[in-house]
């Protein structure tokens, strides 16, 4: 995630360098005559300055950190999203973060808490290096498509062009990598009586219980839920990035990757989670030969769950979800922007 910069260099006139024009590295400037012998360079710096395999590496390894440090609280998530599902419904009435998370403590055991982690970051490492490439890449598209420049871009126009790039992102990390996400669906829902062993056995299982479709269960509602939620989650982020450098230039950039970061996976969370719930439970159908609950697509199952567990049905698991959220997405935009710090040509650092 990088927000265009305005980057000052002071240039000498005697130099040779002209006003405006292209510097070293292919990218174009201007120069404003100052008044004296100094000029004051001013470039306009495209989304990234890294290369592409760096680029993709940073998000990768951004995605991987945040969900291994909030992994227990998102297999809490899981577990409260797929209540209701089965016969042991009112049971679940009952529970609580607490008492959830002593029950794994008691039966399970405290690696418990990264059940299905593995595949997590083996999932997470594709998935967040082609969501940050490709909504670096989109945006590009999409500004150079609709015309606008940066010194024309309002807030309005800037938010639209983020919600679009970051819903085009979404849907594009979330198809090349969904069967991984389907299997660690899988392995973090199971509790006491194990039906899947690692990611290679669980493939195989759904595929000889399920057929091949088994694989792209709950893929229409994924994408669904995803697009809107990476794109609220890039737009707000960049927006309110942008909004608080503007007043407050000098403040540390990790306390606002974290400060945004946070405010970002709030709003997307909630404004997507009924969603959410959807998907883990239709890529939960059939698990172990179970019949299946929901037969009649997204807009059955959202009635079925109304009708059998109420509203608040929709938004089960919302609280383990926003204690989860709130240091993930912080997490991830500040590694992010870290790893790009990082991984930036020495050569950027000079200007």
């Amino acid at each position: 995630m990088h927000t265009e910069v305005v980057v000052e260099a002071r240039l000498h006139a005697a130099s040779g360098v002209p006003v405006g024009g292209v510097v070293p590295g292919g990218v174009s400037y201007k120069a404003l005559d100052n008044g004296g012998d100094d000029r004051v360079v001013r470039e306009m710096v495209r989304p990234s300055q890294i290369g592409t395999s760096s680029q993709l590496l940073a998000g990768g390894v951004a995605g991987a950190v945040s969900k291994t440090c909030t992994a227990p609280l998102a297999r809490l998530t899981i577990l409260f999203q797929i209540q209701g599902m089965h016969a042991d419904a009112a049971s679940s009435r009952q529970a609580s973060i607490l008492r959830e998370a002593s029950r794994i403590m008691r039966e399970e055991g405290i690696r418990a808490f990264w059940k299905g982690n593995g595949v997590t970051v083996i999932h997470r490492l594709p998935y967040s290096a082609v969501s940050f490439f490709s909504y670096e890449k989109y945006k590009m598209i999409f500004t150079d498509m609709f015309n606008v420049r940066s010194s024309q871009e309002s807030i309005g126009v800037g938010m639209g062009m983020r919600l679009l790039a970051g819903g085009a992102a979404g849907i594009t990390a979330a198809t090349i990598t969904y069967p991984l996400d389907l299997v660690r669906t899988r392995l973090a829902a199971q509790t006491n009586v194990k039906y899947y062993n690692g990611i290679i056995h669980t493939l195989i299982t759904i595929s000889r219980d399920e057929g091949l479709k088994g694989i792209y269960r709950g893929m229409g509602t994924t994408l669904l839920g995803v697009g809107p939620n990476i794109a609220i989650n890039f737009a707000a982020y960049e927006t309110l990035k942008s909004t608080w450098l503007s007043q407050r230039p000098n403040t540390s950039s990790v306390i606002v990757s974290l400060g945004c970061g946070s405010v970002a996976g709030i709003l997307s969370s909630t404004a997507t989670f009924p969603i959410d719930l959807v998907r883990r439970r239709m890529q939960l159908e059939g698990i172990a030969g179970r019949a299946c609950i929901y037969k009649s697509g997204l807009i059955g199952t959202f009635a079925h769950i109304v009708h059998t567990e109420g509203l608040r049905g929709l938004y089960r698991g919302i609280v383990p979800e926003y204690l989860k959220v709130i240091p993930s997405v912080a997490i991830v935009f500040m590694t992010y922007e870290l790893m790009k710090s990082v991984l930036q040509p020495k050569c950027w650092n000079s200007l």
